[in-house]
């Protein structure tokens, strides 16, 4: 389909076409830029039963799941599935809001998004789509690469918790729009013209007021953010 608008496996994909030395020195350009650029704090935050602290955890804002979602049920970690791009680690964490921020052990969280070049997979392909479930501590992950834009809306990682085949909360992640700036000059996703604000044309990431937090992976070149989705 075109754009119309865990212990994680190893990275099969080829990530940029400079190689990985180039994600590296993309790594390195942009950490600082990355840090700096944070509008929120969506880090996991600890039980608040465990530590004595009052609860931290907020309800996740709801957004549509667009016309992009598939039913797949295709459990796995990486859903880079060959597509290009930087390395990106996806840190879930999925807690109770209503019941003292209680991490939610086997929920459902299924993940979807645009490749560099802004398309979603369809017509069976199914890279860039995948679904893990929750472990004791609430807690997912999954391998995949920054997302390119499309439409006119602010780049972004769709996701849904599901609970007993009833869906529970369906939104989206946002990056910091100066890391978006940067990282869209390079390959792949210089292939196309870099919006000028690839976040500020889009009233849902002005309204959800936060984006993600990122940080370098300690495993390879890419980056890694963690994000508490607080459902009722």
């Amino acid at each position: 389909m075109t754009r119309n608008d865990a212990d994680p496996t190893p990275r099969r994909a080829v990530l940029l076409a400079a190689g990985t030395a180039g994600v590296a020195a993309l790594a390195s350009t942009l950490a600082a830029s990355a840090a700096a650029s944070t509008d929120g704090d969506p880090r996991p935050q600890p039980d608040p039963r465990r530590s004595g602290e009052a609860p931290r955890c907020v309800l996740t804002t709801e957004w549509g799941a667009g016309p992009y979602y598939l039913d797949l049920d295709l459990v796995r970690s990486d859903i880079t599935a060959g597509r290009e791009g930087v390395p990106f680690r996806l840190d879930l964490t999925v807690v109770r809001t209503s019941d003292g921020c209680r991490p939610l052990e086997g929920a459902a969280v299924d993940v979807w998004q645009a490749d560099a070049a802004g398309d979603y997979s369809a017509d069976g392909a199914t890279w860039l789509r995948g679904t893990q479930f929750t472990d004791s501590a609430g807690r997912c992950a999954f391998r995949t690469i920054v997302p390119g834009w499309y439409a006119g809306l602010a780049p972004h990682i769709h996701f849904k918790v599901r609970t007993d085949n009833r869906s529970e909360a369906t939104s989206q992640l946002f990056f910091p729009e100066d890391f978006l700036k940067e990282l869209y000059t390079r390959p792949p996703y210089a292939q196309r013209e870099v919006p000028q604000h690839p976040n500020e044309r889009d009233d849902r990431y002005r309204e959800s007021g936060a984006a993600l937090t990122l940080a370098p992976l300690a495993d390879g070149p890419g980056f890694r953010a963690a994000y508490t989705i607080g459902i009722a």
